[in-house]
């Protein structure tokens, strides 16, 4: 999944232009992870879901109990 993940960064916003410098580059690729990638591109991995829909939809708070410690 990183291979992929690396593949799609590459193909996406690192090979689209000439960066003027690393600090733009980093923060091209900062929001393109967190405005982008993670919450609304769909991974055929995770069932077409979003990372971010998938760790909602997987990692359910659990229910708090009222029971005393045994």
């Amino acid at each position: 999944m990183i291979e992929s993940f690396f593949s799609t960064l590459q193909r996406e916003p690192l090979d689209t232009r000439r960066w003027e410098s690393r600090a733009k580059l980093g923060s091209a690729i900062f929001e393109w992870i967190e405005a982008w990638y993670n919450p609304r591109r769909r991974h055929t991995a995770l069932g077409y879901l979003s990372p971010i829909a998938y760790e909602h939809k997987h990692c359910q708070p659990l229910p708090i109990t009222t029971e005393p410690a045994a």
